[in-house]
Protein backbone atom coordinates (compact mmCIF):
# COMPACT_ATOMS: atom_id res chain seq x y z
CA UNK A 1 0.00 0.00 0.00
CA UNK A 2 1.35 3.41 -0.99
CA UNK A 3 2.05 5.89 1.80
CA UNK A 4 -0.25 8.86 2.25
CA UNK A 5 1.16 12.34 1.61
CA UNK A 6 -0.27 15.84 0.90
CA UNK A 7 -2.84 15.25 -1.86
CA UNK A 8 -3.38 17.93 -4.51
CA UNK A 9 -6.86 17.58 -6.01
CA UNK A 10 -8.13 18.62 -9.43
CA UNK A 11 -11.20 20.88 -9.05
CA UNK A 12 -14.53 19.79 -10.53
CA UNK A 13 -16.43 22.50 -12.40
CA UNK A 14 -20.22 22.21 -12.08
CA UNK A 15 -22.66 23.78 -14.55
CA UNK A 16 -25.47 25.76 -12.96
CA UNK A 17 -28.09 28.00 -14.59
CA UNK A 18 -27.40 30.69 -11.98
CA UNK A 19 -23.63 30.62 -12.62
CA UNK A 20 -21.26 32.57 -14.84
CA UNK A 21 -18.56 32.18 -17.47
CA UNK A 22 -16.34 34.67 -15.62
CA UNK A 23 -14.63 32.82 -12.75
CA UNK A 24 -12.04 35.51 -12.08
CA UNK A 25 -10.23 36.28 -9.88
CA UNK A 26 -9.95 32.60 -8.89
CA UNK A 27 -9.68 30.82 -12.26
CA UNK A 28 -8.37 32.13 -15.58
CA UNK A 29 -11.12 30.45 -17.61
CA UNK A 30 -14.16 28.20 -17.36
CA UNK A 31 -14.30 24.87 -19.20
CA UNK A 32 -17.00 24.23 -21.78
CA UNK A 33 -19.60 26.80 -22.81
CA UNK A 34 -22.26 26.65 -20.07
CA UNK A 35 -22.32 28.89 -16.97
CA UNK A 36 -20.36 27.51 -14.01
CA UNK A 37 -21.90 27.98 -10.59
CA UNK A 38 -19.90 25.68 -8.33
CA UNK A 39 -16.34 24.40 -8.25
CA UNK A 40 -15.99 21.35 -6.01
CA UNK A 41 -12.60 20.96 -4.36
CA UNK A 42 -13.13 17.84 -2.21
CA UNK A 43 -15.87 15.96 -4.03
CA UNK A 44 -15.82 12.18 -4.17
CA UNK A 45 -14.89 12.34 -7.88
CA UNK A 46 -12.07 14.89 -7.50
CA UNK A 47 -8.83 13.23 -8.62
CA UNK A 48 -5.37 13.43 -7.13
CA UNK A 49 -2.86 15.09 -9.46
CA UNK A 50 0.45 14.44 -7.65
CA UNK A 51 2.59 11.52 -6.51
CA UNK A 52 2.04 7.75 -6.65
CA UNK A 53 -1.73 8.09 -6.06
CA UNK A 54 -2.24 10.42 -9.05
CA UNK A 55 -5.43 9.59 -10.94
CA UNK A 56 -7.26 8.10 -7.97
CA UNK A 57 -10.46 9.79 -6.82
CA UNK A 58 -10.94 11.05 -3.30
CA UNK A 59 -13.81 8.61 -2.85
CA UNK A 60 -11.59 5.69 -3.82
CA UNK A 61 -8.83 6.76 -1.45
CA UNK A 62 -11.23 7.09 1.49
CA UNK A 63 -12.38 3.51 0.99
CA UNK A 64 -8.78 2.34 0.58
CA UNK A 65 -7.15 4.16 3.50
CA UNK A 66 -10.08 4.80 5.86
CA UNK A 67 -9.18 6.59 9.07
CA UNK A 68 -5.53 6.90 8.08
CA UNK A 69 -6.84 9.52 5.64
CA UNK A 70 -9.96 11.01 7.26
CA UNK A 71 -9.02 10.72 10.94
CA UNK A 72 -10.73 9.39 14.06
CA UNK A 73 -13.26 12.23 14.37
CA UNK A 74 -14.89 11.52 11.00
CA UNK A 75 -18.35 9.99 11.28
CA UNK A 76 -17.67 7.40 8.55
CA UNK A 77 -14.20 5.87 8.13
CA UNK A 78 -14.54 5.41 4.36
CA UNK A 79 -16.06 8.77 3.37
CA UNK A 80 -14.49 12.23 3.35
CA UNK A 81 -16.42 14.30 5.89
CA UNK A 82 -16.22 17.79 4.36
CA UNK A 83 -17.23 19.09 0.95
CA UNK A 84 -15.51 22.37 0.03
CA UNK A 85 -16.72 24.53 -2.88
CA UNK A 86 -16.31 27.87 -4.57
CA UNK A 87 -19.67 29.45 -5.47
CA UNK A 88 -20.00 31.96 -8.34
CA UNK A 89 -23.62 33.23 -8.34
CA UNK A 90 -24.62 35.65 -11.09
CA UNK A 91 -28.35 35.12 -10.55
CA UNK A 92 -30.33 34.23 -7.44
CA UNK A 93 -30.06 30.65 -6.27
CA UNK A 94 -33.32 28.92 -5.46
CA UNK A 95 -34.80 29.22 -1.99
CA UNK A 96 -33.79 25.92 -0.43
CA UNK A 97 -33.25 23.97 2.75
CA UNK A 98 -31.18 20.98 3.89
CA UNK A 99 -32.04 18.30 6.47
CA UNK A 100 -30.19 17.96 9.76
CA UNK A 101 -28.54 14.70 10.84
CA UNK A 102 -31.69 13.27 12.42
CA UNK A 103 -33.89 14.00 9.40
CA UNK A 104 -31.19 12.69 7.05
CA UNK A 105 -31.18 9.33 8.84
CA UNK A 106 -34.94 9.06 8.32
CA UNK A 107 -34.49 9.28 4.54
CA UNK A 108 -31.46 6.98 4.41
CA UNK A 109 -28.77 9.65 3.93
CA UNK A 110 -25.43 9.40 5.80
CA UNK A 111 -25.61 12.89 7.30
CA UNK A 112 -27.35 16.23 7.19
CA UNK A 113 -25.99 19.41 5.67
CA UNK A 114 -24.85 22.22 7.93
CA UNK A 115 -22.69 24.69 6.03
CA UNK A 116 -20.95 28.04 6.18
CA UNK A 117 -19.97 30.65 3.60
CA UNK A 118 -16.79 32.72 3.66
CA UNK A 119 -17.34 35.86 1.58
CA UNK A 120 -14.25 36.07 -0.59
CA UNK A 121 -15.58 38.84 -2.84
CA UNK A 122 -18.78 40.88 -2.77
CA UNK A 123 -20.06 43.58 -5.08
CA UNK A 124 -21.94 46.51 -3.52
CA UNK A 125 -25.46 45.39 -2.68
CA UNK A 126 -24.71 41.65 -2.69
CA UNK A 127 -27.08 39.79 -0.38
CA UNK A 128 -28.04 36.39 0.97
CA UNK A 129 -31.42 35.28 2.26
CA UNK A 130 -30.91 33.73 5.67
CA UNK A 131 -33.91 32.29 7.45
CA UNK A 132 -37.44 33.65 7.67
CA UNK A 133 -38.45 37.13 8.76
CA UNK A 134 -39.30 37.38 12.47
CA UNK A 135 -42.68 35.89 13.28
CA UNK A 136 -43.10 34.02 10.00
CA UNK A 137 -44.63 30.58 10.50
CA UNK A 138 -44.25 27.42 8.43
CA UNK A 139 -47.86 27.77 7.26
CA UNK A 140 -47.38 31.40 6.16
CA UNK A 141 -44.25 30.45 4.25
CA UNK A 142 -46.04 27.56 2.53
CA UNK A 143 -48.80 29.96 1.46
CA UNK A 144 -46.19 32.38 0.09
CA UNK A 145 -44.67 29.56 -1.99
CA UNK A 146 -48.08 28.83 -3.54
CA UNK A 147 -48.53 32.54 -4.30
CA UNK A 148 -45.03 32.82 -5.86
CA UNK A 149 -43.79 35.43 -3.36
CA UNK A 150 -41.71 33.34 -0.97
CA UNK A 151 -38.58 35.47 -1.35
CA UNK A 152 -40.47 38.33 0.34
CA UNK A 153 -40.53 36.37 3.61
CA UNK A 154 -36.79 35.68 3.66
CA UNK A 155 -34.47 37.67 5.88
CA UNK A 156 -32.20 39.28 3.22
CA UNK A 157 -28.93 40.69 4.57
CA UNK A 158 -26.04 42.54 2.95
CA UNK A 159 -22.73 40.69 2.80
CA UNK A 160 -19.19 42.04 2.60
CA UNK A 161 -15.74 40.71 1.84
CA UNK A 162 -14.17 38.83 4.74
CA UNK A 163 -17.40 37.90 6.53
CA UNK A 164 -18.28 34.39 7.65
CA UNK A 165 -21.89 33.25 7.57
CA UNK A 166 -23.21 30.18 9.39
CA UNK A 167 -26.12 28.23 7.87
CA UNK A 168 -27.17 25.35 10.10
CA UNK A 169 -29.29 22.56 8.68
CA UNK A 170 -32.98 23.41 8.62
CA UNK A 171 -32.38 27.08 7.73
CA UNK A 172 -34.34 28.26 4.70
CA UNK A 173 -31.84 30.21 2.62
CA UNK A 174 -30.90 31.66 -0.75
CA UNK A 175 -27.92 33.42 -2.29
CA UNK A 176 -28.23 36.52 -4.42
CA UNK A 177 -25.90 37.55 -7.26
CA UNK A 178 -22.64 39.47 -7.04
CA UNK A 179 -20.36 37.51 -4.72
CA UNK A 180 -17.77 34.74 -4.62
CA UNK A 181 -18.24 32.42 -1.66
CA UNK A 182 -16.17 29.59 -0.23
CA UNK A 183 -18.56 27.01 1.15
CA UNK A 184 -17.59 24.46 3.80
CA UNK A 185 -20.25 21.87 4.50
CA UNK A 186 -20.98 18.41 5.77
CA UNK A 187 -20.47 16.05 2.85
CA UNK A 188 -24.08 15.86 1.72
CA UNK A 189 -25.72 17.05 -1.48
CA UNK A 190 -29.29 16.66 -0.19
CA UNK A 191 -31.07 19.88 -1.15
CA UNK A 192 -34.80 20.58 -1.17
CA UNK A 193 -35.73 23.38 -3.54
CA UNK A 194 -38.70 25.19 -2.03
CA UNK A 195 -39.07 28.09 -4.45
CA UNK A 196 -37.40 29.17 -7.68
CA UNK A 197 -38.85 32.59 -8.62
CA UNK A 198 -41.09 30.99 -11.24
CA UNK A 199 -38.23 29.25 -13.08
CA UNK A 200 -39.35 25.89 -14.56
CA UNK A 201 -37.31 23.61 -12.31
CA UNK A 202 -38.43 20.81 -10.03
CA UNK A 203 -39.47 21.80 -6.52
CA UNK A 204 -39.43 19.67 -3.36
CA UNK A 205 -41.94 21.63 -1.29
CA UNK A 206 -43.37 18.80 0.81
CA UNK A 207 -39.94 17.45 1.77
CA UNK A 208 -38.52 20.92 2.35
CA UNK A 209 -41.34 22.10 4.61
CA UNK A 210 -40.91 18.95 6.67
CA UNK A 211 -37.20 19.54 7.39
CA UNK A 212 -37.22 23.36 7.67
CA UNK A 213 -37.06 25.13 11.04
CA UNK A 214 -38.77 28.43 11.80
CA UNK A 215 -35.84 29.55 13.96
CA UNK A 216 -32.21 28.49 13.71
CA UNK A 217 -28.75 29.67 14.79
CA UNK A 218 -27.83 30.98 11.33
CA UNK A 219 -26.10 34.35 11.11
CA UNK A 220 -22.88 36.28 10.67
CA UNK A 221 -20.02 35.11 12.88
CA UNK A 222 -17.72 37.54 14.69
CA UNK A 223 -14.13 36.52 13.99
CA UNK A 224 -11.76 35.45 16.77
CA UNK A 225 -8.16 35.94 15.63
CA UNK A 226 -7.46 33.45 12.83
CA UNK A 227 -10.52 31.28 13.47
CA UNK A 228 -13.42 32.23 11.21
CA UNK A 229 -15.86 29.69 12.65
CA UNK A 230 -15.90 26.78 15.11
CA UNK A 231 -18.85 24.37 15.08
CA UNK A 232 -19.42 20.75 16.02
CA UNK A 233 -19.29 19.99 12.26
CA UNK A 234 -16.16 21.88 11.16
CA UNK A 235 -13.51 24.48 11.92
CA UNK A 236 -12.44 27.08 9.35
CA UNK A 237 -9.32 29.20 9.86
CA UNK A 238 -7.79 31.88 7.65
CA UNK A 239 -4.08 32.62 7.33
CA UNK A 240 -2.09 35.15 5.31
CA UNK A 241 1.63 34.50 4.84
CA UNK A 242 4.24 35.65 5.36
CA UNK A 243 2.98 37.24 8.58
CA UNK A 244 4.74 39.53 11.01
CA UNK A 245 6.38 36.76 13.01
CA UNK A 246 7.06 33.75 10.80
CA UNK A 247 8.08 33.27 7.19
CA UNK A 248 6.51 29.81 6.84
CA UNK A 249 3.47 27.97 8.17
CA UNK A 250 4.03 24.61 9.85
CA UNK A 251 2.14 21.99 11.85
CA UNK A 252 3.59 19.51 14.32
CA UNK A 253 1.63 16.78 16.11
CA UNK A 254 1.75 17.14 19.90
CA UNK A 255 3.24 14.02 21.45
CA UNK A 256 3.33 12.12 18.19
CA UNK A 257 0.58 10.03 16.66
CA UNK A 258 -1.98 10.92 14.00
CA UNK A 259 -4.07 14.09 13.93
CA UNK A 260 -7.74 13.62 14.87
CA UNK A 261 -8.83 14.84 11.44
CA UNK A 262 -7.61 15.31 7.91
CA UNK A 263 -6.97 18.96 7.09
CA UNK A 264 -7.97 20.75 3.89
CA UNK A 265 -6.00 23.76 2.67
CA UNK A 266 -7.56 26.02 0.03
CA UNK A 267 -5.50 28.75 -1.63
CA UNK A 268 -7.60 31.86 -2.21
CA UNK A 269 -4.68 34.06 -3.23
CA UNK A 270 -1.07 33.43 -4.23
CA UNK A 271 0.63 30.05 -4.07
CA UNK A 272 2.68 27.89 -1.72
CA UNK A 273 4.69 24.68 -1.44
CA UNK A 274 4.00 21.85 1.01
CA UNK A 275 7.13 20.12 2.28
CA UNK A 276 7.10 16.96 4.41
CA UNK A 277 10.12 14.81 5.16
CA UNK A 278 10.36 11.85 2.79
CA UNK A 279 7.83 13.20 0.25
CA UNK A 280 8.09 15.27 -2.90
CA UNK A 281 7.19 18.97 -2.55
CA UNK A 282 3.63 19.88 -3.53
CA UNK A 283 2.92 23.23 -5.20
CA UNK A 284 -0.61 24.56 -4.92
CA UNK A 285 -2.03 27.71 -6.44
CA UNK A 286 -5.07 29.92 -6.07
CA UNK A 287 -8.26 27.90 -6.55
CA UNK A 288 -6.70 24.58 -5.58
CA UNK A 289 -7.04 22.37 -2.51
CA UNK A 290 -4.57 20.09 -0.74
CA UNK A 291 -5.70 17.44 1.73
CA UNK A 292 -3.21 16.61 4.49
CA UNK A 293 -4.07 13.10 5.77
CA UNK A 294 -4.46 12.58 9.50
CA UNK A 295 -1.41 10.29 9.62
CA UNK A 296 0.90 13.01 8.29
CA UNK A 297 2.07 14.47 11.57
CA UNK A 298 4.53 17.17 10.49
CA UNK A 299 4.80 19.43 7.46
CA UNK A 300 5.73 22.93 6.42
CA UNK A 301 3.98 25.26 3.98
CA UNK A 302 6.17 27.85 2.33
CA UNK A 303 4.56 30.78 0.49
CA UNK A 304 5.73 31.69 -2.98
CA UNK A 305 6.02 35.45 -2.39
CA UNK A 306 2.59 35.56 -0.74
CA UNK A 307 -0.17 33.16 0.16
CA UNK A 308 -3.66 33.47 1.63
CA UNK A 309 -5.38 30.24 2.48
CA UNK A 310 -8.28 28.73 4.38
CA UNK A 311 -7.80 25.63 6.53
CA UNK A 312 -10.78 23.35 7.14
CA UNK A 313 -10.97 20.35 9.46
CA UNK A 314 -13.22 18.54 11.89
CA UNK A 315 -13.00 19.72 15.51
CA UNK A 316 -11.41 17.42 18.09
CA UNK A 317 -13.99 15.48 20.06
CA UNK A 318 -14.50 15.38 23.82
CA UNK A 319 -13.14 18.09 26.07
CA UNK A 320 -12.32 20.51 23.24
CA UNK A 321 -15.95 20.86 22.17
CA UNK A 322 -17.16 20.85 25.76
CA UNK A 323 -14.83 23.73 26.65
CA UNK A 324 -15.75 25.68 23.51
CA UNK A 325 -19.42 25.26 24.39
CA UNK A 326 -18.92 26.51 27.95
CA UNK A 327 -16.89 29.51 26.73
CA UNK A 328 -19.49 30.50 24.13
CA UNK A 329 -17.12 29.90 21.21
CA UNK A 330 -19.10 27.04 19.67
CA UNK A 331 -21.36 28.34 16.93
CA UNK A 332 -24.77 26.68 16.94
CA UNK A 333 -24.91 25.88 20.65
CA UNK A 334 -27.78 27.21 22.72
CA UNK A 335 -25.48 29.12 25.06
CA UNK A 336 -23.83 30.78 22.09
CA UNK A 337 -26.65 33.29 21.69
CA UNK A 338 -26.03 36.75 23.06
CA UNK A 339 -22.39 36.17 23.95
CA UNK A 340 -21.05 38.61 21.39
CA UNK A 341 -19.39 35.92 19.28
CA UNK A 342 -22.46 35.48 17.10
CA UNK A 343 -24.17 38.32 15.32
CA UNK A 344 -27.82 37.45 14.89
CA UNK A 345 -29.65 38.39 11.70
CA UNK A 346 -33.04 39.55 12.91
CA UNK A 347 -34.78 36.67 14.68
CA UNK A 348 -32.59 34.02 13.05
CA UNK A 349 -30.31 33.69 16.04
Amino acid sequence: MADLYPLLLRPEFKERIWGTRDLSPIYAEAPGTAPIGEVWLTGDECRVTNGPLAGATLGELCKRFGRDLVGETARDPDRFPLLIKFLFPREKLSVQVHPDDDMAKQIGEPCGKTECWYVLKAEPGAQVGLGLKPGTTREQFAQAIREVRAEQLLNWIDIHEGEMIYVDAGTVHAIGPGSILVETQQNSDTTYRLYDYGRPRELHVEQGLRVMKEKTHAGKIARREDTLILTSCFIVDRQTWPNNNLANYWERADGGGPWPSARVFVAVNGSGVFRAEGYAPVLFNRGEAVIVPSTLEDFELRPQWELEFLRMSLPPAGEFLSSAHKEGRLTGSVTHRGTGTHQSTGDVA
